[in-house]
């Protein structure tokens, strides 16, 4: 044990120390590889990957003491739910895919909350509000992590839910060191939130928010993951927790009440692939946004990316084009499927990505793109993945939006709701018009990746609409530009932002592109020339978090990102 926090503490300290110094001239990549800040980590028995290492160490522990995969994976949310509330919490939502082991299937759990009862198009237009607020109580939909908690260990849970959450409630009542990247975090969310009421009482106890390096406690969550550990799912949707809610909400003036947390349940669902060059990747239908990834894979597959080279202009612009195809079909198609006809099938198809393609222009970027004909019928995030001894994967992503979420925070609960009804369309002509019961769309997508059969890669890529264009940049890297599995996740990314949104707004003059610093000024210049708008290079670029299985070695490798305070680590 104590070789491994050797280990640990090693790889924290390498995350730490390249942050800087990767942009600098002339800096020595790891092993001769271009664009890695640091050694992809491998193991024998098991893996897991999260965004803080003592959330990561959690994990281990768990698969240590005989749980599976999926026992590991609600330790490290319940975790994060505690030490990085800043974008994930038992307030949000979650989706996750599962790869089976013993019954060789993949599996996707949609975990996302519903819009309350009252939540109607005609409230919205009888109270005169013609978009919906991003915080305070109106943009709060029921939360559906908890329930993804119980859906997932049902099925393939091996320890009892106590063992689970243990560990988070013993650091709930104890403190942890806050880390870097959160108390930047915690800083933003308390100029956008704190004002709230239960905010400061939870998250300001000391009259300011944490500081890096400064133990923070948060009893209020310990005693209701200690509620839910002891008495289940049902104390969250129908017990003391949501009367507790209900009570907030009503004193607030929002329109989530007890009776939408008792109806709600999370859907088993089958997830969606299409193959990009002999690879199969995996995403989970809407009303996430996890296809948009597939259809720019597809679109991209019509290029030869690989002499174009990696940091062109040329493979820059493609990609942002493609981008650009798949977000105006994200914005007029997907949304809550038991509500509209969504035609998967269609749009991640690869005639209709040959179709699409044919409106990229190799010399020009577009100001404007059509939403493609599908033929409708009428009608800041955490990501984790676990690995287990068993052969067993989970890609497990989180979140309560826009950071925090919406500010409500609930009584003694020790955590916020989350916002996500913000994302509903207030046109009662568009396939994500609100309506009570409905899910909104959603942005948090887990990926997975199958190749000849066999589990490859569970991954994932938190941030927003950055989420889609990350999966297919990471995919890209592999398999266009030769990158291995930490050094996929490390290479500077392009993030392009303006596209047209289920919300209802839409492109005007072909969007902003970010890119990050490590892409040279000649491509910049090239990228403008061709009529690119470019923004800043410190931009959302995500947060990564992967395992590959090596079938012929028997070995996992893990990744994890740069950017963040995260760490892979196995045993």
């Amino acid at each position: 044990m104590k070789q491994l926090k050797w280990i640990a503490g090693i790889a924290i300290l390498v995350t730490g120390s390249t942050v800087v110094a990767a942009s600098e001239p002339g800096y020595d990549r790891v092993a001769g590889r271009a664009h890695a800040s640091r050694s992809e980590v491998i193991a024998p028995h098991a893996m897991a990957a999260t965004s803080q290492p003592l959330a990561t160490q959690v994990a281990l522990d768990i698969l240590k003491a005989g749980g599976s995969a999926v026992d590991a994976a609600i330790a490290a949310n319940a975790m994060l739910g505690l030490m990085e509330p800043t974008g994930s919490g038992i307030g949000g939502d979650l989706f996750a895919i599962v790869w089976d082991a013993e019954s060789k299937r993949l599996l996707g759990l949609n975990a996302s909350g519903r819009a309350p009862k009252a939540m109607t198009l005609e409230y919205f237009q009888q109270h005169g509000i013609d978009t919906i607020p991003p915080y305070g109580p109106l943009p709060v939909s029921v939360p559906g992590a908890v329930d993804g908690w119980f859906e997932l260990h049902k099925r393939f849970g091996r320890l009892a839910m106590k063992d689970i959450l243990a560990p988070a409630i013993a650091y709930a009542n104890e403190g942890f060191p806050v880390s870097e990247v959160i108390a930047q975090y915690f800083q933003s969310n308390k100029r956008r939130i704190g004002q709230y009421p239960g905010f400061a009482e939870t998250y300001m106890p000391e009259g300011d928010v944490p500081k890096k390096g400064e133990m923070f406690r948060n009893p209020r969550l310990a005693a209701t993951y200690a509620l839910i550990a002891d008495k289940g799912r049902d104390e969250f949707y129908k017990g003391s927790i949501a009367r507790r809610i209900d009570a907030y909400m009503a004193e607030q003036g929002g329109l989530l009440r007890y009776e939408d947390l008792a109806a709600h349940e999370s859907e088993w669902v089958t997830p969606v692939s299409t193959s990009y060059r002999g690879w199969d990747v995996y995403e989970l239908p809407p009303n996430g946004q996890g296809i948009a990834a597939l259809q720019i894979l597809n679109i991209l597959e019509g290029y030869d990316l690989k002499s174009m080279g990696f940091g062109s202009a040329e493979y820059i612009h493609t990609f942002v084009e493609a981008k650009k195809l798949a977000f105006e079909d994200r914005a007029k198609y997907y949304a809550d499927m038991d509500f509209v006809d969504v035609p998967v099938e269609t749009l991640i198809s690869k005639p209709y990505a040959d179709e699409r393609r044919k409106l990229i222009s190799a010399e020009k970027a577009s100001l404007r793109v059509p939403a493609g004909d599908a033929k409708l019928k009428d009608g800041d995030t955490i990501y984790l993945t676990v690995a287990d001894a068993d052969g067993n994967m989970v890609s497990l992503i989180q979140s309560n939006y826009r950071g925090m979420g919406s500010g409500m925070t609930p009584g003694d609960l020790g955590f916020v709701l989350q916002d996500r009804a913000e994302l509903f369309a207030l046109d009662a002509n568009h396939a994500n018009v609100v309506a009570g019961g409905k899910r909104p769309f959603h942005t948090i997508i887990p990926a997975f990746i199958m190749k000849d059969g066999k589990p490859l890669i569970s991954f994932g890529l938190m941030g927003g609409a950055m989420q889609p264009q990350g999966h297919a940049q990471i995919v890209v890297n592999m398999v266009d530009f030769g990158m291995n599995l930490q050094e996929a996740g490390d290479a500077a990314r392009i993030n392009h932002d303006g596209s047209s949104e289920p919300t209802g707004t839409t492109m005007t003059d072909g969007g902003v592109v970010h890119l990050e610093s490590q892409f040279s000024r000649e491509t910049r210049d090239a990228l403008e020339a061709m009529g690119h708008t470019l923004g800043a290079s410190d931009g959302s670029f995500g947060g990564y978090q992967a395992i590959m299985w090596d079938d012929a070695e028997g070995v996992y490798y893990g990744a994890s990102e740069v950017r963040k305070d995260g760490q892979a680590a196995g045993y």
